[in-house]
């Protein structure tokens, strides 16, 4: 995730305690519901596969955008990582992928009259694989960029926001993301936090004569929390629903804070025929019930967006 424009992760909305508690009995719930007839804007027995939440109809509209190799293929190769809960995780005691970003991957999918295969990847891997043609797109929370522009498209899919973990008590009396120079944090490889945010952190702490931020990078949340909770680090900059969840896990952390609600995107290789059509179908997709209940089923309801923009920068 090192590249500058390549390695960006999206941000996440705040969620509440009782939003929280929600996610946290993901990892329990198993996808059963029976069969039925499906429909884009109500709810139905029929269950998108892995999802758990009603289908939707097959948007013709957005069928008849598809490029013709995945008309033929009929599989929506889509590249997403894990071990990231609530966003995207293996349920447990399986190799099958849930989370918000499968399940709107998968919903996309039920639009387009096609199979979404799930294919785990680094983040850092990500954009490369797109343009080596080994993913025809990513649900994985990206921050549509100028700089990631250059080398994708993005249909806007969800709102979220960066969150603040510190240990227990907030020993360093970190009180906001501007608190934090001087200080030792630990961020994820080729997050936002570590090539967008930090970046203005250190010129505000360089303008106010303090010492830049230490920097720690780590593959996934666990690795910093690990990091935090043994005394290594005063903070974690991530996702703030992955910070929260993580919270609702580990009693040796805290939030000290949330900030900066901003879009997140799927993403396609540029100037591709794919996203015409992924934009027809997620503007049919966040109308449904069935989009409502997958963010609703991860404690994400406030991070529902209205409008699927395509290549809106933030």
């Amino acid at each position: 995730m090192k590249p500058s424009f390549a390695t960006t992760r999206g941000r996440y909305r705040r969620l509440g305690s009782s939003v929280v508690a929600t996610a946290a009995l993901v990892l329990a719930v198993t996808a059963c519901t029976p069969a039925g007839t499906a429909s884009p804007s109500t709810s139905s027995g029929s269950a998108v596969p892995g999802t758990g939440v009603p289908a939707l109809e097959v948007n013709q509209a957005a069928v008849g955008l598809l490029p013709e190799s995945i008309k033929t293929s009929k599989v929506l190769r889509v590249a997403i990582p894990t071990n990231e809960p609530p966003t995207q995780f293996y349920r447990e005691g399986t190799q099958e992928m849930t989370g918000t970003n499968p399940d709107v991957a998968r919903l996309i999918g039920e639009a387009l009259g096609v199979k979404v295969d799930i294919q785990v990847a680094n983040f850092d891997a990500i954009i490369p694989g797109l343009a080596a043609g080994r993913y025809d797109m990513t649900v994985s929370s990206m921050t549509p960029t100028t700089k990631r522009m250059k080398v994708l498209d993005f249909v806007d899919y969800m709102q979220v926001g960066g969150g603040v973990a510190v240990p227990k008590g907030n020993p360093a009396g970190i009180k906001d993301q501007h608190a934090l120079c001087g200080k030792k944090v630990g961020l994820l490889t080729g997050s936002y936090q570590l090539t967008v945010d930090v970046p203005k952190f250190d010129e505000a702490c360089t303008f106010d004569g303090k010492e830049a931020i230490q920097r720690s990078e780590f593959q996934d949340t666990r690795q910093a929390i690990s990091a935090l909770t043994s005394g290594r680090l005063d903070a974690v900059l991530a996702d703030a629903p992955i910070l929260n969840f993580a919270a609702t896990q580990n009693p040796q952390i805290e939030i000290a804070a949330e900030y900066d609600v901003t879009p997140v995107g799927v993403g396609v290789p540029k100037d591709s025929s794919l996203v015409k059509s992924v934009s027809a179908a997620l503007d049919a997709v966040i109308k449904s019930d069935s989009y409502k209940k997958v963010l609703g089923k991860y404690g994400l309801e406030s991070s529902a967006i209205t409008d699927a923009r395509v290549n809106f920068a933030q």
